[in-house]
């Protein structure tokens, strides 16, 4: 089976065409460095990503939140179940961690703006 992707490591957006055997990684091509090789990897392996979203203030206001890390891909939708039913109360500043160890991901949600009342 091939599968082909675009590297988002850097802006080049290199195309490419990874070669599977089941689950096996047979050949990546396409990439220009070792980063786009190894997102290659990644992305049919074990495919990961970064959560942004919101959660509320006691006040009702939006609160911008990320996950600090990346989380396995399969695991987004009931990340966001956890992050939906997050209340939290201002003030709160960039890097405030609003979740700790996101159901059991080993990373935190973490305040990206600063939100006085």
């Amino acid at each position: 089976m091939t599968r082909e992707l675009i590297c988002i490591v850097c802006p080049k957006g290199c195309s490419l065409k990874v070669e599977l055997d089941g689950s096996e990684i047979k050949s990546v091509e396409g990439f220009t460095c070792p980063r786009g090789k190894q997102y290659a990897i990644d992305e049919c392996t074990n495919p990961m990503r970064t959560v942004t979203s919101t959660v509320r203030a006691k006040c009702g206001k939006p609160i911008p939140v990320k996950t600090a890390r990346s989380i396995p891909k399969t695991m987004m939708f009931d990340c966001m179940k956890q992050i939906n039913s997050c209340v939290v109360s201002l003030p709160v500043h960039v890097g405030d961690v609003v979740i700790h160890d996101l159901l059991g991901t080993g990373t935190d949600v973490v305040v990206t703006a600063n939100v006085d009342e």
